[in-house]
């Protein structure tokens, strides 16, 4: 009998495995990019369709007996003469199912798949909106935008001005930014990212800060106006006060926990006007100001190797760092 004394119920098969590394790939895709979201909805789709199957071959390979075509009524002549006989005598009206047939349709069988499809139909239900509210945004609108920062002009040459500047005006305080930019002539200029490579905390300049030189001017930025700070300073290198990191003046780590060298950004010249770029990930520079060779790596978080046996362990960055 099937699944009872004697019998064996469906075989190992690899399909469960199959939809749980589905599931896994679209849980990681929630936080890593929609293409990885995709492929998992794709491999839970093809490995669950197979093992639904797998699981229900046995109930669909049973034929079901064609029902009997339906005979005509007897001529008045023809019915036996007397009282009619009792319903417990005679024949069988239908054919009589043997144990093994009855087992395999199981009412218990039944409330199961049911159970189970309704409670995931209203889990999908409940839960694929709140997902998409809080998943759906840390997608969208993860490009950089170009900052204007203004003039050449501002920026003598051989100098360090800290720059102050925000990613996005209209969303404030929380896209504040700050650059350490060095005008190394020639239109070419250093730009480093204040961001520590160890956790992110933000490095300072060690050296002195010319506070009572800063200047203020305003922008335009994606059609509107944008503040921009520039303070000239002096720094001998660049310190983190969090944890002791310490980086030279090209940004590279010579002391404390840091696994790299400082971030930098692209940069172009736009009628006269300094505009940053998307920033990128450094391993090392080597040479100083319009010299320094740096290969360039995509962003990284904090802490990560982007060169080396250690870049092994993030093959993939999220979005939105």
């Amino acid at each position: 009998m099937a699944n009872g004394e004697g019998g064996a119920g469906p075989g190992p098969t690899i399909w469960p495995i199959g939809f749980a590394v589905g599931i896994v790939c679209i849980l990681v895709g929630l936080i890593v990019s929609t293409a990885a979201v995709a492929a998992g909805v794709l491999i839970a789709a093809v490995f669950g369709f197979l093992w639904a199957r797998e699981s229900t071959r046995e109930y669909r390979g049973t034929a079901v007996p064609a029902a009997p075509e339906p005979e005509e009524a007897p001529e008045p002549s023809m019915l036996p003469a007397g009282p009619p006989r009792p319903a417990n005598e005679g024949e069988a009206a239908l054919p009589v199912m043997d144990d093994a047939e009855v087992e395999r349709y199981p009412r218990s069988v039944f409330l199961e798949v049911s159970t189970l499809g309704l409670g995931a139909l209203i889990g999908g239900l409940v839960t694929l909106p709140v997902l998409g509210f809080v998943v759906l945004p840390s997608f969208e609108d993860q490009e950089y935008d170009d900052v204007n920062l203004g003039p050449i002009d501002n920026f003598p040459e051989g100098k360090w001005i800290i720059t102050t500047f925000f990613r996005d005006p209209a969303a404030g305080e929380v896209s504040h930014r700050v650059a350490y930019i060095r005008n190394n002539g020639n239109l070419s200029f250093t730009i480093i990212s204040n961001r520590c490579a160890h956790l992110g905390c933000p490095v300072q300049p060690n050296g002195l800060v010319a506070e009572n030189q800063r200047k203020s001017i305003r922008v335009l930025q994606d059609k509107q106006r944008a503040a921009v700070s520039l303070t000239p300073a002096s720094p001998s290198g660049f310190g983190c006060p969090c944890h002791g990191g310490q980086y030279d003046t090209e940004g590279n780590r010579t002391a404390g926990p840091p696994v790299r060298a400082l971030d930098r950004y692209e940069y172009s010249i736009v009628s006269r006007n300094l505009v940053l770029n998307k920033p990128y990930s450094v391993a090392h520079v080597t040479g100083t100001g319009a010299d320094a060779k740096i290969k360039a790596y995509p962003l990284t978080g904090p802490g990560q190797h982007v060169d080396g046996v250690e870049s092994w362990l993030y093959p993939i960055q999220p979005p939105g760092r």
